[in-house]
């Protein structure tokens, strides 16, 4: 805990959402700041302790108290009470404010502006067990639920959230979110060259036609059709007779075949024909083909599509750490803006436990580990306070296995550049 304190000033994460609110109580009747809560709910959240009745317990811990920069013995943090009161306080201009926040936060993390980033949007399935506002039912997963759209770049960091209904986006509000994305980071970096990397659902003639015509590039999956499908009918005969030779002279079987092919075409909805890859596999059960839709000029198909496009499977592992490690699916206030508030604490928790990934040497086993492992081995870790009158003693346990690598990354958190 007392790293991911560390990581919060580095970063300032609190601070940035807590700026975005105006405190309606009386100056001088405040006890628990807004970035002192927002710091205490998000450490709260990396810890896993994402549900706010943990705060009536985890209020008087003495770490999470070091961690908000007052002593062991001193006044207790917010209470359950207060961070629902929190939850509840932002409207939607606040909230807006709280988008740019994040992404200037984004931006921040760089040493100095990037030549190119590259963007992984997507959206996921959230389902809820209440009355929420947006909530909506999904006939795929059979249940009610949001589906918020969420970013990432092609490092991990976290970029934006937005909170929506359980059903497909549309191009117009996509190219809306994308608008909104892409006028926030280049206020930051105007010259920065931008990819926005997608499946089949973020492929479509206005999304495609917003990206030329603000320089963005993309990759984006698309849907197979009839008319695409007559382009490899070929090269799909031809696969499948390779495969089948290869299985004759194989003895103990035969993998799979895999060949690239690009043309130009464009669906009756574009406005102009664009390069489309195509990739053919063939292998035990069957034919298996894949299409997508770049405006990037030079590289091979393979390439592209390969070291390029299935990059983009990573963001489904972020969205499972962001899911899955740190609880983003608790959206179960009843107003829409409680729970968009809740998307972003968090994406600050998770920022945090980034940061904490980002501080361990580049060798260690710790600089690829999943956010569940990080919390396990190195912030749940019982610990001895005691607090004396010029100095606080933390005795950590002697059989503590990762003990070594806690030393380095406490060394180095505040010198930390991300």
């Amino acid at each position: 805990m007392i790293a991911l304190g560390e990581v919060e000033k580095k970063l300032g994460v609190a601070g940035r959402l807590a700026r975005c609110i105006d405190d309606p109580r009386l100056p001088d009747q405040i006890v628990h700041s807004l970035a002192d809560t927002i710091g205490f709910r998000m450490k709260m959240i990396a810890a896993g302790y994402e549900d706010g009745n943990d705060a009536t317990r985890l209020r008087s811990d003495p770490i999470f108290k070091m961690t908000e920069g007052a002593l062991p013995s001193g006044r207790d943090l917010a209470s359950q009470s207060t961070i629902c009161r929190l939850e509840n306080l932002p409207d939607l201009r606040s909230l807006l404010k709280m988008g740019q926040a994040m992404i200037d936060l984004y931006c921040a993390s760089f040493r100095q502006p990037p030549k190119r980033i590259v963007l992984d949007i997507d959206d996921t399935f959230d389902a809820v067990h209440g009355g929420q506002q947006l909530r909506l039912f999904n006939a795929h997963y059979d249940e009610y639920g949001f589906q918020p759209i969420v970013v990432f770049d092609g490092e991990g960091r976290f970029v934006a959230a937005v909170l929506r209904p359980a059903k497909r986006p549309g191009g117009v509000e996509i190219r809306a979110h994308l608008r909104r994305l892409i006028r926030a980071i280049r206020a930051n970096w105007p010259r920065t060259r931008i990819l926005i990397r997608g499946d089949s659902h973020y492929c479509g003639p206005l999304v495609i036609d917003w990206c030329r015509a603000n320089g963005i590039d993309f990759i984006l999956g698309v849907a197979p059709t009839s008319t695409l499908r007559r382009h490899v009918t070929t090269i799909e005969a031809s696969t499948t007779a390779r495969f089948a030779a290869s299985v004759e002279k194989a003895q103990a079987g035969a993998r799979k075949v895999r060949r690239f092919k690009e043309f130009f075409d464009a669906a009756a909805s574009w406005s102009r024909t664009e390069r489309i890859i195509a990739r053919v596999e063939v292998g035990p059960q069957g034919a298996d083909t894949r299409f997508i839709v770049t405006n990037l000029e030079g590289g091979r198909a393979k390439a592209l599509y390969e070291n390029v496009y299935c990059r983009r499977g990573m963001a489904e592992n972020h969205i499972k750490s962001f899911k899955a490690h740190l609880a983003a699916d608790r959206t179960s206030c009843t107003r829409a803006t409680a729970n968009q508030f809740r998307l972003f604490l968090h994406a600050g928790a998770y920022w945090l436990m980034w940061g904490l990934r980002a501080a361990m040497p580049r060798r260690s086993r710790f600089r690829a580990a999943q956010f569940d492992t990080l919390r396990l081995r190195l912030i749940k870790i019982a610990v001895r306070v005691v607090e004396m009158k010029t100095q606080i003693r933390l005795h950590l346990p002697t059989s503590c296995p990762d003990q070594a690598i806690l030393r380095i990354v406490l060394g180095r958190i505040p010198r930390l550049v991300t």
